[in-house]
């Protein structure tokens, strides 16, 4: 009996290692199972998170597209309609209105509906913009093209405000990406649309260029749509793999949060200040070629540089502003931007007046992208993300400017001796 006990013992220990051993052996194939997953979840993610960005990079070029339509078009604009300087520059003042519009109500359409519902519901995204390129490609009475104008910046208001503060809440590399979103996008599309639109200014049905438009515009809902649905922006991120933004704790309202951050006011009047230079280049400078320097009806491939530059600026000068510093580095491109400016209004060089005007805009084109980055550093990521800063930034902007020319304005009559 004991023998047999004894031969028991000896079979249960050879047992044993081999237990342990198959243990170990299904712990460490689990492991790789774990791993290879996690290697597929990450690829995904990571295929997904490009075709967010190029996705967004779409809304962008066709925002670009926009702002680079109207320069050309300009002086058939005066002549169709037969309105001066003051008049057709309602254009511009009515965009603006339709962008303040758009700024205010995605302060309260982003904490209602989400990131998805905001920039692809039907009602903000498509009816606007196409309700809008239907209005200009029609050439309406002025009031009413002047409406369309309106209607187009509310649009793109929305869009311009979810996909910066989209790009600027990723963690793979933000500053690149917004680089990349401005310059190779955004300035692509107001590099391509002159071209376009010099064409079209020459031909009897000028207004047929909005068509164009509006066949990206029904493009870009339907990219949105696809790849966005109708979900938040911290569902959308959380498909990439990039957690939730912290939210704020103020009992506050967000108008309230957002105007008492002094950096909120300072970046927006540095904004107030870029965005009136760059509209100013890029939608006059035709006219003044054609009035001015005696241009032709060529002239309008002169925006086409002016834009292209933006474009090369914000994408080749990325290394400098690196090496420089973004702070110190806006500063040298101010200064050269406006001695090249000083060029185009004191020579009298057709030639010359564009090579400068396309130099001017190498300069600016990154100072967009540095304000948006230098955002991203210095606010609560809480607010940036919600997104906030692009609008009110306009918004205070504009409130500044306002009061920094009346401070100016005399108190009472000077008087003569």
């Amino acid at each position: 009996m004991r023998d047999v006990e004894d031969d028991v013992e000896v079979e249960m220990k050879s047992i044993q290692p081999q237990e342990r051993h198959g243990d170990v052996s299904g712990s460490s194939s689990a492991r790789v199972v774990i791993s290879a997953g996690s290697k597929s979840q990450e690829r995904r993610q990571r295929r997904r998170g490009r075709i967010q960005f190029a996705t967004l990079c779409w809304t962008l070029y066709l925002a670009g597209w926009n702002d680079g339509t109207t320069g050309p078009l300009l002086p058939r604009i005066q002549r169709v309609y037969n309105v001066n300087f003051a008049i057709v520059s309602l254009l511009f003042v009515f965009a603006c209105i339709g962008f303040i519009t758009g700024a205010l109500s995605n302060l309260v359409l982003d904490g209602r509906y989400g990131f998805g519902k905001v920039i692809v519901h039907s009602f903000l995204r498509s009816l606007f913009q196409v309700v809008a390129y239907c209005f200009e490609s029609a050439a309406p009475p002025f009031p009413l093209f002047v409406l369309g104008y309106a209607i187009n910046g509310v649009g793109m208001a929305l869009q311009d405000a979810q996909a910066n503060g989209f790009v600027a809440s990723l963690q793979d590399n933000p500053e690149m990406k917004m680089g990349i979103l401005h310059a190779v996008w955004f300035r692509a599309g107001a590099f391509s649309s002159p071209l376009v639109a010099t064409q079209f200014a020459q031909q009897p049905h000028w207004s047929f260029h909005y068509l164009c438009s509006l066949g990206l515009a029904l493009v870009n809902t339907i990219l949105l749509i696809m790849v966005f649905g109708l979900k938040t922006q911290d569902e959308c991120l959380a498909q990439i793999g990039v957690p939730p933004c912290e939210k704020g704790n103020s009992e506050r309202s967000q108008f309230r949060q957002v105007f008492a951050l002094r950096a909120v006011h300072l970046l927006a009047f540095f904004i107030l200040v870029y965005v009136g230079v760059e509209v100013t280049v890029g939608g006059w400078i035709v006219t003044y070629i054609i009035d001015i320097r005696g241009g032709g009806p060529s002239s309008g491939y002169i925006s086409s540089g002016f834009f292209g530059g933006l474009m090369t600026g914000r994408l080749c000068l990325l290394w400098v502003n690196r090496m420089v510093g973004e702070r110190r580095v806006l500063f040298i491109y101010a200064f050269l931007a406006i001695g090249l400016e000083l060029v185009v209004w004191f020579v009298p060089s057709l030639v010359g007046g564009a090579v400068a005007v396309s130099m001017i805009g190498i300069l600016l084109g990154p100072m967009y992208p540095i304000a948006m980055n230098h955002a991203g550093r210095v606010l609560p990521r809480w607010l940036l993300t919600d997104p906030l800063l692009p609008c009110p930034c306009r918004l205070v902007s504009m409130m500044a400017f306002m009061t920094s020319i009346w401070i100016l304005v005399p108190s009472s009559a000077r008087r003569e001796d």
